[in-house]
């Protein structure tokens, strides 16, 4: 596999330009006719925007020339292994580290840990969202080995997803949302989607196009049956409390 590290980063540098600069003019704006900051602390939000112009610029690289052509050699080699099985646990497997490791899946647990005063805590809510990913990727690579249609899960997925929110709090439903968003972040959406797609391609009788795709749809489920199931489990221990 010829891998040219900076391959491609002219583009990527215009990309993420196009991403920051908006935000920047945005802040720019507000700070000359309503904020008023002072010097020191726009001095710090600047330095903060450049590192995360270089910080976002290198890791989408580093996606472009590693993450996306190995999960496709994986996808690649897996497929061709006589017990096709054996991708159900180890996408088990990738889909708890990837989450384990999402930047935003932390920020997302720190700031409902904060918001909440430790009534939620970060480290079980990054528990419950590794697990709920895990679970799905699993079932993504199920269904690309079997040929099962993806509405077959998104459909009940949705269902129980509604009727669960009727006895779950407003809270948990609005962390789960959010939840089902920040799941599908860089880590997933570019290796485990590699792997699926590069799967799909090799496995005789399959699509890529059609059996490949859709994982990012069950990705962003599992969060939102997990942050609920998590949160009737806290009305039970509660209610059993006051009982």
């Amino acid at each position: 596999m010829d891998v040219k590290i900076f391959e491609g980063f002219t583009d990527i540098l215009f990309e993420v330009s196009l991403a920051l600069i908006p935000l920047l003019l945005f802040f720019m704006f507000f700070q000359v006719f309503m904020l008023k900051l002072p010097w020191k602390k726009v001095k710090d939000i600047f330095i903060g925007v450049a590192l995360t112009f270089a910080g976002l610029s290198l890791f989408l690289q580093g996606v472009h020339v590693g993450f996306l052509p190995v999960g496709q050699e994986i996808g690649d080699i897996v497929g061709e292994w006589q017990r096709q099985w054996i991708l159900i646990p180890i996408g088990f497997m990738l889909g708890f580290v990837a989450t384990f490791a999402e930047p935003a899946v932390r920020v997302l647990n720190l700031e409902v840990d904060k918001v909440s005063g430790g009534y939620i805590p970060s480290k079980l809510m990054l528990y419950t969202l590794s697990i709920g990913v895990a679970i799905s990727i699993a079932l993504a690579m199920a269904r690309i080995i079997y040929g099962i249609p993806l509405w077959y899960f998104l459909a009940p997925g949705y269902l129980l997803a509604m009727g669960m929110m009727i006895y779950s709090t407003e809270t948990f439903t609005a962390i789960a949302f959010d939840a089902g968003g920040v799941a599908t972040g860089p880590m997933t959406v570019t290796f485990i989607l590699a792997i699926a797609l590069g799967f799909a391609e090799t496995l005789e009788g399959r699509d890529p196009l059609i059996d490949g795709f859709g994982m990012i749809a069950l990705v962003a489920l599992a969060p939102i049956l997990s942050v609920l199931t998590l949160g009737l489990i806290y009305q039970y221990k509660e209610a059993k409390e006051n009982d």
